[in-house]
C-alpha cells in the first residue's frame, strides 16, 4: 500500500485547489487486489445480465407470455448469445470511457508513458496510436477540444490577459463560457470537467 502521509488532500474551496490536484500522485494507483478483480467481475456481469435480460428474444418471449424468466434459463444457449453480445457493449462502453479517462489525464499533464502503464503496461507507442489525441502541446495560440462525460468543451488561451478559459456544452445540451481567469491550462481543463461532470446525463456518469 502506497505511503499516503505526503498526498496533500486540498478542499475545494482552497485557492491552490486545482493546482494541486492537477499535479500527479506517484504512484498513481495501488494494483488492484484479486478481491478487487472479483468485485469486478460481479459487477461487470449483473451489468451486462441486466442488458442481456432486455435484448434476449426468449427473455422477451417470457415477457409477452407475463412469465417470470427464471434465472436457470440463463443457461440457454440463445440467451447464452444474447448475454456474448451484451458483453461486447460491456466491452464499447469500456472503450468509451478509457478514451475520456485517458483524454482528461492526458491534457492535464500525463504523459504517453504514463497512460500506457496504467493500461496494462502497454508501451509509450502504443498509448500513443490508441489515444493520438490524448496528449497535446499546449502552446498559447491552441485551442484545444475535450470530450467527457458526453459533453464537449474547448480550452482557449487568452494572449492578452494570458490567462485560460473555456466554453463547455453537456451532455443536458446546457452551455458556459467562462470568463480569461484561469491562470493555467490545468486549472481551465479542470473546471470544463467539472461542468461537463455536472451536467452528464444520469446514466453517462463516469464511475466514482
Amino acid at each position: 500500500m502506497t505511503d499516503l502521509d505526503g498526498i496533500p488532500t486540498p478542499e475545494k474551496s482552497d485557492d491552490n485547489f486545482w493546482n494541486t490536484v492537477s499535479t500527479l500522485v506517484e504512484p498513481p494507483w495501488n494494483e488492484p487486489t484479486p478481491d478487487d478483480a472479483g468485485t469486478m467481475d460481479d459487477r461487470v456481469l449483473d451489468a451486462v445480465r441486466a442488458l442481456a435480460a432486455r435484448i434476449s428474444t426468449r427473455a422477451l418471449a417470457y415477457d409477452a407470455a407475463g412469465k417470470p424468466f427464471d434465472p436457470v434459463l440463463m443457461a440457454a444457449p440463445d440467451v447464452q448469445l444474447a448475454l456474448l453480445r451484451a458483453l461486447y457493449e460491456a466491452k464499447l462502453s469500456v472503450d468509451r470511457l478509457a478514451e475520456s479517462a485517458a483524454t482528461v489525464a492526458g491534457r492535464s499533464g500525463a504523459n504517453y508513458a504514463q497512460l500506457g502503464a496504467a493500461w496494462g503496461g502497454i508501451k509509450r507507442q502504443s498509448a500513443r496510436l490508441k489515444w493520438p489525441h490524448a496528449v497535446v502541446r499546449k502552446s498559447a495560440k491552441e485551442s484545444i477540444p475535450l470530450h467527457y462525460a458526453g459533453g464537449a468543451a474547448v480550452v482557449h488561451h487568452d494572449a492578452d490577459a494570458d490567462a485560460w478559459w473555456y466554453t463547455a456544452t453537456g451532455a443536458d445540451q446546457q452551455g458556459e463560457e467562462s470568463e480569461p481567469v484561469h491562470g493555467t491550462y490545468a486549472e481551465a481543463i479542470a473546471g470544463a470537467t467539472e461542468f461537463l461532470l455536472a451536467h452528464a446525463l444520469p446514466d453517462r456518469q463516469p464511475p466514482a
